[in-house]
């Protein structure tokens, strides 16, 4: 969900030195909003650890690929607050994409709920969460 802390554990985990893909960025996700399926592919393939980062409809078809998938959830009054006062994105601000972002959690997260491995509160400290990670991962490489 936007506004969960995906992106800020992302650098944290980044900044530890494992290798990390944010499919909102470099064309990962195509103009349907699906990943854009053989590059995936190609990246999982050849990846040995590898931090991938997103919410889009297709991933359940590579969740047989990960090890662990691992959901980052926040209240819905947090995501709106966060993605209205995060100045490096301006997407969340306008009173749709918050309809959007409401919808998302009702309709959406609890289909992420039920398929991830591990549920992670977005509200602790990023090293918190990315200890936790990184533990799962084990040395970064």
């Amino acid at each position: 969900m936007s506004g969960a802390g995906k992106s800020t554990l992302l650098a944290e985990l980044a900044g530890r030195g494992y290798r990390t893909i944010d499919t909102d960025h470099d064309a990962w996700t195509l103009p349907d909003g699906r990943w854009d399926e053989p590059r995936m592919s190609r990246l999982l393939e050849e990846a040995s650890t590898v931090v991938v980062s997103g919410a889009v409809d297709n991933q359940g078809r590579f969740y047989d690929r990960f090890d662990h998938v691992v959901l980052l959830t926040v209240p819905l009054d947090v995501l709106l607050d966060r993605v209205s006062a995060r100045a490096d994105n301006p997407w969340g601000r306008t009173p749709e994409q918050q309809r959007r972002i409401a919808r998302e959690v009702a309709e959406v997260e609890p289909l992420m709920r039920a398929t991830a491995t591990l549920v992670l509160d977005g509200r602790r400290q990023v090293t918190e969460l990315a200890d936790v990670v990184g533990g799962l991962l084990g040395e970064p490489g």
